[in-house]
């Protein structure tokens, strides 16, 4: 399939699950002791701070107008489900942030990722 057949929706359910395991291998990295990793894993994968890392991206202009566009469409996509623990505005950005994500992992934008990934890192160990 090619990547523009993927819903919007259908990136952000792929770059969910690729960007929590990206999150996951890094805090194994970090040995960070069991009972704490989930909380660290929140730090960089609930849906505030997706949202939080999309306002970085944006207002730092960190993102080609393609990935701008991938966002967007993954933001105004209309979810079946309503978000639980959060806000419409921060669930509809962190839906956005993970078409991005999901949409650089199907087309192959590895070295994307990988510079994408040391600003979040960055961003969110400071």
């Amino acid at each position: 399939m090619k990547t523009e057949e993927y819903s919007p929706l259908a990136l952000a359910y792929i770059g969910d699950a690729h960007y929590a395991l990206t999150v996951k291998r890094h805090v194994i990295d970090l040995e960070v002791k069991m009972d704490r990793m989930q909380r660290h894993t929140n730090k960089f994968v609930s849906a505030k701070a997706q949202a939080d890392i999309m306002e970085y991206l944006l207002a730092e202009k960190l993102l080609s107008e393609e990935e701008e566009d991938i966002y967007k469409r993954g933001r105004n996509s209309k979810a079946h489900k309503a978000p639980k623990n959060t806000d419409v505005v921060t669930y509809h950005m962190s839906t956005g942030f993970e078409a991005l994500w999901g949409y650089l992992y199907v087309s192959g934008q590895m070295d994307r990722l990988g510079q994408l990934w040391d600003i979040i890192r960055t961003l969110k160990e400071k």
